[in-house]
């Protein structure tokens, strides 16, 4: 299956990685380079380096399984869809400018908070919009991973994201913030062109907005049919009864018989006008068919031919969007030093009662906002589906099995991330890689774009994260420097942030990419084929722009 071809694609580069341990001899830098000989990755450690990844990087894998079961459990509201159906009836005819502002944000909020997996609680519910619309499981693709790509690019207030620069570099945050701001807006643009192109080039698959109405008669034929039915069941139940309780008076207990009957049909009579509230006012139900194979996968939920309340819905995206935004915005020492969420937390947590300090004893260890990791927010996803499954009165077997199913889905996005992040282990306790930059980087005396380029590839490709990839190859760079100017500094920079954001998109190490691919069902073939121009010109962009930065 494609799906499974992404974890192949993963396992294949840890071997790869394995057979490099034998090949190429390991080298550390710690104020100077230390060759350490060969180091190589033996067979016990291809099953001890996964458990190592579980250790250290499990929370982000549980996060994913998270997030798959918080959307299992939507699946068990039918307002769900409904609420669904309703976002697509209203954009009708705008499905490229719909896709073009999910681009938007999401490069924004990542450059900006550095939301590339907090962003992942989003995901799922974007790519039902966008398959509902009647687009392919590239199109979703290419709106999660392209906007975040390039958010990752043109990072701006991200911290967490350029630390590593910023602390090895000398620079301040707010270095080339202008240059930084274009790559951002170059690389949106960039994005949408090739997602509206790939949409026009597959055009939407038969999707029909529909408004069913359920009209009168149809409820008075429905009561009709549920009372004869119930008068049949009564009357079969009274049967044996009659034919004991013969007498004299035979017409009495007909009449008797009669009356039971029609009492029971009027208590069914009344159910089923109860359930059929809607209809009876004759409300329109608008109801989205478009591919429904998606549902098979677990991608979109199943039509609803019934109305719902979805205000509650609505209240809890939007709760959760404002927790999600203003928890991960650099507001304080890091970003832009404003004390209002830092101070707002300590004056909660340390509000007392008669001495006691109820709200920081309720709470526990509660970071204040821009201070959130992503395990900050499981807490605040369980909340809100709690909240929302007693709103739409789920039972505990409704919750529990919708939470094992949409876990179960996203088992396989979970176990990418952790074989990702066993790449990560093994590039670094043989770290083999130094010895390649060291090679790479030496073939000119001073900071060279083009050989910069490739090291900032090698180094995403060996270690995923950004922090790891700055942090594993930018101290050496910087020890080979003759001329540390800001402006070669922030060159320097410049190249492995923007360039670090372009791998996003089709590395096999890829942390954004590879479980969006998991999860979608896509191969990793099959995505590279779609997404090389897209890079090509995002590449050339960003090196245009570099060798421009380099001359003036």
């Amino acid at each position: 299956m494609k799906k499974h071809s992404v974890i192949k694609v993963v396992l294949i580069t840890i071997l790869v990685m394995l057979l490099l341990t034998w090949v190429f001899p390991s080298a550390v830098f710690s104020s100077a380079y230390t060759d350490q000989g060969r180091m190589q990755m033996g067979l016990f450690d291809l099953f001890n380096y996964p458990l190592t990844a579980l250790s250290y990087f499990g929370y982000i894998a549980l996060f994913v399984v998270l997030i798959g079961g918080f959307y299992g459990i939507l699946y068990k509201i039918p307002a769900y869809r409904t609420f669904l159906d309703r976002i697509v009836a209203k954009f009708v005819g705008k499905e490229k400018f719909v896709v073009s502002v999910m681009i938007i944000l999401l490069a924004a909020l990542t450059s900006v908070c550095g939301l590339q997996i907090g962003m992942f609680v989003f995901f799922p519910f974007l790519a039902a919009i966008i398959l509902l619309m009647g687009y392919d499981k590239i199109t979703v693709a290419l709106t999660l991973v392209g906007g975040t790509a390039v958010g990752l690019a043109g990072t701006t207030y991200a911290y967490a994201n350029i630390s590593g620069l910023i602390e090895n570099l000398s620079l301040t945050n707010t270095y080339q913030l202008g240059v930084r701001v274009i790559i951002l807006l170059a690389g949106i643009v960039i994005v949408i062109f090739n997602t509206i192109l790939h949409m026009n080039k597959v055009g939407k698959k038969d999707m029909k907005v529909e408004k069913v109405t359920v009209k009168k008669a149809e409820v008075k034929e429905e009561v009709v049919e549920v009372k004869a039915e119930a008068e049949e069941k009564k009357t079969t139940a009274k049967k044996t009864t009659t034919k004991k309780s013969t007498t004299k008076k035979g017409t009495t207990k007909k009449s008797t018989t009669k009356k039971s009957t029609s009492k029971t049909g009027t208590k069914k009579s009344t159910r089923g006008k109860s359930a059929n509230k809607a209809a009876l006012k004759d409300e329109d139900i608008i109801v989205v068919k478009a591919d429904e194979s998606t549902k098979d996968e677990g991608l979109v939920p199943t039509i609803v031919n019934s109305t719902h309340k979805i205000w509650p819905l609505v209240c809890g995206f939007i709760l959760l969007f404002l927790i999600v935004v203003l928890a991960f915005m650099p507001w304080d020492d890091n970003g832009w030093k404003i004390k209002f969420f830092s101070k707002a937390t300590e004056a909660v947590v340390g509000f007392k009662v008669f001495g006691f300090e109820i709200f920081g004893k309720l709470l526990g260890g509660i970071n204040s906002f821009g201070g959130w990791s992503i395990t900050d927010l499981y807490a605040v996803l369980g909340v809100i589906i709690l909240v929302l499954a007693f709103i739409y009165k789920l039972s505990v077997n409704d919750i529990l099995e919708g939470f094992a199913n949409g876990a179960k889905k996203a088992l396989l996005p979970a176990a990418v991330v952790v074989l990702i992040y066993t790449v990560l282990v093994l590039c670094t306790w043989h770290p083999f890689q130094l010895f390649l930059y060291k090679n790479i980087l030496g073939l000119t005396k001073e900071l060279n774009v083009f050989t910069t380029t490739v090291a900032a590839f090698l180094a995403s490709l060996f270690n995923v994260d950004a922090a790891y990839v700055f942090q594993s190859i930018v101290p050496y760079h910087a020890s080979l420097l003759t001329d540390a100017s800001t402006k070669v500094t922030s060159l320097m920079a410049i190249i492995y942030q923007s360039m670090y954001g372009a791998s996003v998109l089709v590395l096999p190490t890829s942390v954004i990419l590879m479980p969006v691919l998991a999860w979608l069902g896509v191969g990793y073939k099959e995505w590279l084929g779609k997404v090389w121009k897209l890079f090509i010109e995002l590449f050339a962009i960003l090196l245009i722009i570099s060798i421009i930065l380099a001359i003036i």
